[in-house]
């Protein structure tokens, strides 16, 4: 069973920039589409950009051209970089699979201040 635990979050201005980490433990991180979610305040969870093990990668329209998926399977880690930050980014942003196999971790809080 792959666990997961995500780091990197933070306050930033908007049009600014963070880099998340997911780091993933478990022999068969490799073959898994991995995910990235958030949840802000009200809302419910959405997938913002998953990856597939061959390195597809697709993003929620909102965030395309901003936010980059990425992937080092040596490492078992997952990145999301995003840039160009706006207030509606703000979220605890979590990462699983891309059918939310795993257990969920706690997430990293994201505030995009404007």
């Amino acid at each position: 069973q792959v666990q997961v635990v995500e780091s990197g979050g933070g306050l930033v201005q908007a049009g600014g920039s963070l880099r998340l980490s997911c780091a993933a433990s478990g022999s068969m991180f490799s073959i898994y589409t991995m995910g990235w979610y958030r949840q802000a305040p009200g809302k419910q969870r959405e997938l913002v950009a998953f990856i597939s093990s061959s390195d597809t990668t697709n993003y929620l329209d909102s965030v395309k051209g901003r936010f980059t998926i990425s992937r080092d399977n040596a490492k078992k880690t997952v990145y999301l970089q995003m840039n160009s930050l706006k207030p509606e980014d703000t979220a605890v942003y979590y990462c699983n699979s891309y059918r939310g196999e795993f257990k969920w971790g706690q997430g990293t809080q994201v505030t995009v201040s404007s």
